[in-house]
């Protein structure tokens, strides 16, 4: 397995970046150039800024068995589609039975806003938030070293 991170305003890639390197599996950034940032025990491939560029990047890199950290719905489908597993930064898992209702949300709120509405943005990250991506990720990662 590899970690696959969606990194452009990712807020949990330090803690990603840390259990990867004590499981010791191999971790991947993917970003633009306007979020390019290096992490010691993961590489990173920087990409032209560009309307989804990281992720099709990234999804022309994953592999079955791949783990990808992202926030985006909709890579997280491609994803999905390639045999990966994916988390949400907040540490839940996207599954074949949970994304078709979180794009139909993704796409309501897109067309509302398309039509003069005004959505609220995220609220500020809470440590339980950053809590429950780390003990969702570590055990993850513990059962595909022991696997």
């Amino acid at each position: 397995m590899r970690v696959l991170i969606d990194a452009d305003a990712c807020p949990v890639v330090d803690i990603a970046v840390t259990l990867c390197r004590r499981y010791g599996v191999p971790c991947t950034l993917l970003c633009d150039t306007a979020h390019a940032l290096q992490k010691e025990g993961a590489d990173t491939l920087i990409f032209d800024k560009g309307s989804d560029s990281v992720d099709f990047a990234l999804v022309n890199r994953v592999r079955p068995g791949d783990l990808v950290i992202t926030q985006d719905y909709g890579l997280a489908s491609m994803c999905l589609a390639r045999s990966a597993r994916v988390l949400h930064q907040d540490g839940w898992e996207y599954t074949e039975c949970n994304i078709s209702g979180l794009m139909e949300q993704r796409h309501a709120a897109k067309k509302f806003r398309a039509a003069g509405g005004r959505t609220k943005g995220p609220t500020k990250r809470t440590p339980a938030q950053n809590a429950a991506f780390s003990a969702a990720l570590d055990a993850i990662l513990q059962n595909s070293v022991q696997g």
